[in-house]
This record gives structure tokens, sequence and C-alpha cells, in this order.
């Protein structure tokens, strides 16, 4: 007998109980509740995979179709705040009431006989999917959760592959070094279709797959390319170039490479999907992202960013850095205890004054207090720095009020990490801050 549950909250809590694993790897069971629900596209699809940089490509394709007159939907994962920012339509997230009647066809399709259990990520995925597919989109963009060629979006046949950065996360379960995550990020490519690779030095496993498979492959440095200096940014494909382009809106230097392989996508795409040069400089120009360097205005200035694996800090670092002067940088924490937190901690440390170590909401959370520890054996060890400051508080809001009583007008407060870090301070809405001085 279906169950049936009169809020979203209510499915979401039956999702993480019908299986007994968070994570299992493998499409056999989510295709073939796919395929009772009947589920296809009748738009061009784009799915991007990669280790950073997917949330950030997708909301720029996204912006850029809005921009041309299209009607995008997205699904996107995690979320920072509210299950449904996962999925949008129209620019727009839809609402827990649009998501409803999908997880119940969804549950009804799983319980046919014989009954097939699903993960929390397979489970919502096809609710979402489902919900896109009845939209009457001209074009759906999927973000690949883990991986690519086990992950659940990958049922989907897609039009387009974008393959951002490939860098080392979740090794436990893709491999444990770049050519092995690379080879499963790879399995997103399609036989005959365009397949982007925007990372400038992607694993051989990537270049070597889309030969195999008979991808039409496009590289950075060869098939598209960018260039820029302080004021503008241009991109050359293999048939168009854009010139004399403002930065996009989304800030940091590494999303000029997710940009470029957004505008390979749509260059691979023309036939089915023409843009005009002033959809890509608006889109562009208007894409709006949280928690991607975000930076809030106020005083003390306030960062948020997801960052949340050594590559990633390593371009949160780089950004930081291009800021300029700021006296004191305050650090709100909080990460996963499976990431590679020590040269995460190491990379970062020589900007942060503070650090606010925080617990998080999931049993998969690293504690504040070992956090601390882990920075406190990176100290040790280093001989640069001994006056810098450490404490640990119950969730991020606690932190960053801690950080707030401490700082200075001047100073500045990252806030970054897991998605619960950057959500824990978002919940109640961007925190404006105004310094004691001017209360």
């Amino acid at each position: 007998m279906q169950t049936r549950f009169d809020t979203l909250d209510q499915w979401l809590a039956h999702c993480e109980q019908i299986h007994p694993s968070t994570i299992d790897m493998g499409l056999t069971r989510v295709k073939a509740v796919a395929e009772r629900l009947a589920l296809r596209f009748d738009c061009p699809v784009i799915t991007v995979a990669g280790t950073n940089g997917k949330g950030s490509t997708c909301a720029m394709a996204e912006a850029i179709a809005l921009e041309s007159g299209y009607r995008p939907g997205v699904f996107t994962s995690p979320h920072l705040v509210h299950f449904e920012e996962r999925c949008r339509v129209r620019g727009e997230i839809v609402s827990a009431a649009d998501l409803m009647p999908h997880f119940e066809a969804v549950e009804a399709a799983r319980l046919q006989s014989p009954e097939i259990s699903l993960t929390y990520f397979e489970f919502t995925t096809l609710a979402i999917l489902r919900l896109l597919s009845l939209a009457k989109l001209d074009v759906a963009i999927l973000e690949v959760g883990l991986g690519g060629r086990l992950d659940a979006t990958n049922i989907i046949d897609t039009d387009c592959a974008i393959i951002t950065s490939v860098d080392l996360d979740h090794m436990d379960l893709l491999g444990p070094d770049r050519e092995s995550i690379g080879r499963e990020k790879a399995g997103i490519m399609r036989p005959g279709k365009p397949a982007v690779v925007s990372d400038p030095m992607p694993p051989q496993s990537v270049i070597d797959h889309a030969e195999e498979i008979g991808a039409d492959l496009w590289r950075f440095g060869r098939d598209f390319n960018y260039e820029g200096d302080k004021q503008q940014w241009s991109w050359a494909g293999r048939g168009r170039r854009y010139s004399g382009m403002a930065y996009p809106a989304l800030r940091g230097a590494n999303q000029l490479v997710n940009a470029s392989g957004v505008l390979a996508a749509y260059e691979a795409l023309r036939n089915k999907l023409p843009v005009t040069a002033q959809a890509v400089r608006n889109g562009l120009a208007m894409v709006e992202l949280p928690g991607r360097f975000q930076i809030v205005p106020g005083q003390p200035t306030l960062v948020l960013d997801v960052g949340h694996n050594p590559h990633a800090i390593a371009a949160l670092t780089a950004n930081l850095d291009a800021m300029g002067y700021f006296p004191v940088t305050h650090a709100i924490f909080g990460a996963m205890h499976d990431k590679d937190l020590t040269p995460m901690l190491r990379k970062i440390g020589p900007l942060v004054d503070r650090w606010y170590f925080t617990d998080l909401p999931t049993p998969r959370a690293e504690k504040a207090a070992d956090l601390q520890s882990k920075w406190n054996a990176v100290q040790m060890l280093s001989d640069k720095r001994h006056d810098v400051t450490t404490s640990c508080h119950p969730d991020p809001m606690a932190a960053l009020q801690a950080a707030i009583e401490a700082a200075e007008p001047a100073d500045r407060i990252v806030v970054f990490g897991s998605f619960y870090t950057v959500g824990g301070v978002l919940k109640d809405g961007v925190p404006r801050l105004d310094a004691k001085h001017l209360n």
C-alpha cells in the first residue's frame, strides 16, 4: 500500500528511511523506476559533472538561456537552506507543492512489483527529473551529484556533457587519483555528442574515454580559450568569438574557466539552442548563485563560500588574497569528516587570524573540537605564526555571532566549508553586518 504524506518534509524524511545506505552506487534500481515512470525529455539536455564549478556552470548556462528567451530547467545539489533550491524552472525555485505530485509518482512506481528500494538521492532526483520532464522546457541543465558514470542523473542521455575541474574528492567512492576520478566523470559523455572539458589540465582518462566512444570532444586550450585584462575578457571557440565582455557576476578567477565551458557548450549546441552575443553578455553579467565566493558588503565584510575540498580551498585562498588588505580575517569553518581537511587548513591558514570551528547538524560532519585539533597539529608543524586564536561553537550561526562580536569594522569574516556551514548562516536570509560603533 502506497504511503501518502501531507508535506514535503514528511516525504524527505521517508526518503531517508527506505534504503539501508546513504550512497549505493549503480544505475539498475533508478533506471528501473525511471522506466516505470516513462521518464523522458523532449528538449536538449546539458549534463554537468566535475569536482568543483558544477553549480556555477549550471547557473551561467541557465542565465544565458533565460536572456535568450528560452525556458530552462535546472537540477542542482545539494541545497543551502531549503530542499526546493535543487530545482529551478524558468529561473524560479519550485515550490514544495509543485514537487509533491512527483514524489507520489515515484513512490507509486517503486512500489510496483517487485518493489525497488531507492536511496534519498535517487528518489529525490527522480522526482525532480519527472517535474522537469513535464515542464515544457527548452533546455534541461542537470548537475551530477557524485562522479558521473553511476550517478542517478546519468540515466538521462545528454545532448552536451560539460566536465569542469577534476580533482581529489570522494576518493573512497570514485578512486584514489585524478585518472580514476576522471574516468568516472567521463561516464556522462555520449557517442557523437559534444563533450566540453573546461578543466585546463584534464586527466588523460577523460580524453581517452571521449575518443573511445566517439564523442565530439571540445578541449580547453584547443577548441576554445579565453584571455582578459583587468577591465574585460574575450572568448574564442571553433567558429565564434566574443570580445570585450564584462567579467561574470560570479566572482573569482576560476569563474572564467567555468564561463568558457558554458560558451563552448552553447557553441556546440548552436543548431539546437542558438544564443545571441547580447544574451551571453547579459546572462553572465546578471547570474547569481549564493555561496560561491559571495561577498556581502558591510562592516565587517562577509564572504561566503562552499569550498569543501583542497582544490576549492586553493581557489578560495587565491580569491581572498586578491581582495586586498584586511586588518584581521575571521574564519568560520565546518566540514565533513571524510574530507582531506589538513591540506585545506594548511592552504588557507596563512590568511586567517581567528578561527571559529563549528559543529554541523549531520552525523557526517567533523566535530568542531576535532577541527580545532587538526588546526593545532598544522600549527605545530609551522613556525610562521603563533598569534592565531581558535574557538569552538555548536552551530554556524553561533560561530558567526562570536565573530561579529570580535570583529572591527574594517575586518572580514569568511564562512566556508560544507554547504551546511554556509547554509547555517543563510537560514534566516543573507546577514547584513553593521560594525559595533555604527549601531
